[in-house]
């Protein structure tokens, strides 16, 4: 079993889930694609939650990269924790650190990171990071 005890930077934003029966695979556990899912989702709500603007008509987040981890299976049924932190800020992207682990912390069930770069939408070109991306990594 994979422990979740590795050093990992502030944790920013921690986001619960309950498993639904329809995330299972044939294996009778969590499908590799729904890790994904849960990491969207939390990655959406934890930019929602900072109460300042991320995304209008002019510029929006685009993901560049996605590396991710698979260290255990997640078993049904489960109640999961998503947790993510800054692993690297920049002038247009931030790289953002992402684990799933059990609700108690003792089993980790994916690590890894993407990157996200907010462009222009009418250029598709990088644009400096949004206030709002700044004072949410400083709190």
């Amino acid at each position: 079993m994979t422990e979740a005890t590795d050093t990992v930077a502030e944790v920013l934003f921690r986001m619960p889930i309950a498993l639904r029966w329809r995330d299972l695979d044939a294996f009778n556990h969590v499908n590799n694609s729904n890790f994904l899912t849960y990491l969207e989702e939390s990655r959406i709500r934890w930019f929602a939650s900072w109460g300042g603007e991320w995304v209008n008509d002019e510029i929006a987040p685009l993901l560049a990269a996605v590396q991710l981890n698979y260290r255990l299976p997640i078993p049904y049924p489960s109640e999961v924790v998503v947790e993510l932190f800054a692993q690297r800020v920049g002038s247009t992207s931030m790289t953002i650190g992402h684990r799933i682990v059990s609700e108690d912390g003792s089993a980790l069930y994916c690590d890894g990171h993407v990157v996200v770069v907010w462009i222009d939408r009418a250029s598709g070109r990088p644009v400096p990071l949004p206030a709002a991306v700044l004072e949410a990594i400083k709190r």
